[in-house]
């Protein structure tokens, strides 16, 4: 499996291609993508770009989140696209590629996205809120090449992550 590659890393924050959704290389590397989430203990989700690939594909599972209101289980979605977004709230944000901060966030409570399926390339829309809302936007912000400090409104809004033992 491949590591998790952190800031400030020139693929974090290089706009991803959008990919092929069929081709076998995608499928393989949704494959890898869920893996490394399962692994990483805490993690909701995982875009191409953080383990060095630049391409638009990651996973999101928030199941069984504190902060999670829907779900819609774990999925890995290609070329996604905010079609709507509102609700805007702040929110804390943590990044596997950005280990040491967290930061104050401000994001849409409520987002329709659009997408396809690896594999199939079946197009899908997902409604979604809360946290789960979050995380897409979060993780689309990764395959844009952005990370969660790049929206911060500024230094008083990042933080040092607490580690709990």
């Amino acid at each position: 499996m491949r590591k998790v590659v952190t800031a400030p890393a020139a693929v974090l924050s290089t706009p991803g291609a959008e990919v092929d959704a069929c081709d076998p290389g995608i499928v393989e590397l949704a494959g890898e993508l869920v893996a490394i989430m399962r692994a990483s203990p805490g993690c909701v989700g995982l875009a191409a770009p953080q383990i060095g690939v630049s391409a638009q594909v990651f996973c999101v599972d928030v199941t069984g989140h504190p902060k999670a209101a829907t779900t819609h289980g774990e999925f890995v979605l290609c070329n996604a696209k905010i079609i709507e977004a509102s609700r805007w709230r702040p929110g804390r944000e943590g990044c596997m590629s950005v280990p040491d901060l967290t930061g104050d966030v401000r994001r849409a409570a409520r987002i329709v996205v659009e997408a396809v399926r690896p594999g199939t390339g079946e197009p899908v829309t997902i409604t979604t809120d809360a946290f789960e809302a979050r995380a897409l936007q979060h993780e689309i912000d990764h395959c844009a090449g952005k990370l969660f400090l790049d929206r911060v409104a500024g230094a008083h809004a990042v933080y040092q992550r607490k580690v709990y033992l």
